[in-house]
């Protein structure tokens, strides 16, 4: 065994934890308001050298400990009824699954085309509608068919490509079910991680998660969602909204960008 490159890779390795825990925690806040996260966390991952699977893993690993969090301090404050969420708990669950085994079939490549539209689709729709998510408003369908209907969509998208997944939840609780912004926020972070939680499980089956490095991330990711999911509570939807724009405008930018910049 080669000790000095051994301890020279170890050496490297705690360097970058606080540069990883610094990542985590901006990324836990943003994403605990608006979603978005992934846009901060992967590219460091990958600036690191870690491969593409792997780097998707350790993403996971550290997404999981921020949607958690956001989503325990949401009920706390009674903006989530995790007992309202059990039912689409279990389908998003399922759905990330499948599309999680499906991914390994099948190149996404398409994806990237499509998701931008829809992503400037809501961005417009938003803007358009100022005063969406303004207050709670009449369910448009029966809870247990949108619990069934999006848990399997989006959680299969979540597990299969990801990039959104944040925003079309929110969407959806606020088109379908007439939540004002601030619940719609709450309840999309408890959606957020049964996808990440039960996407995780594959990658970790796979061993294609490097733990030192997303459990750090982790622990920026709770501090930054509680700080975030907090601001949210207090200061409601004329926060989110600006926020929320932003984080759809960029993950668009970011997305062509992967499909036709190169």
């Amino acid at each position: 065994m080669d000790f000095s490159g051994y301890l020279r890779e170890k050496m490297t390795l705690y360097w970058q934890l606080p540069l990883l825990f610094a990542t985590g925690l901006t990324a836990g806040f943003v994403d605990s308001i608006a979603g978005g996260g992934g846009l901060i966390t992967l590219p460091v991952l990958l600036s690191l050298g870690l491969q593409p699977q792997a780097a998707l893993g350790t993403n996971k690993l550290q997404a999981t400990f921020g949607s958690a969090s956001a989503a325990v301090h949401y009920a706390r404050a009674k903006t989530v009824s995790l007992k309202d969420c059990a039912r689409g708990f279990v389908f998003t669950s399922i759905g990330a699954a499948v599309g999680a085994i499906v991914v390994q079939q099948v190149n996404p490549s398409f994806l990237r085309m499509v998701i931008p539209v829809l992503l400037i689709l809501v961005a417009l729709y938003v803007l358009l509608k100022p005063q969406l998510g303004n207050e709670d408003l009449h369910s448009r369908m029966p809870r247990v068919w949108f619990d069934v209907i999006f848990g399997l969509s989006l959680g299969f998208y979540d597990g299969f490509f990801g990039p959104g997944t944040g925003t079309f939840w929110a969407m959806a609780y606020m088109l379908w079910l007439g939540f004002n912004m601030t619940r719609a926020t709450g309840y999309t972070k408890v959606m957020n991680f049964a996808s990440n939680l039960s996407s995780l499980a594959f990658f970790v089956a796979a061993g294609e998660a490097y733990w030192e490095l997303g459990l750090t991330m982790g622990v920026g990711q709770v501090i930054g969602a509680r700080m975030g999911s907090r601001l949210v509570i207090v200061r409601g939807t004329k926060f989110i909204r600006p926020v929320f724009l932003a984080v759809v405008v960029t993950l668009t930018l970011k997305l062509l960008h992967d499909a036709f910049g190169n």
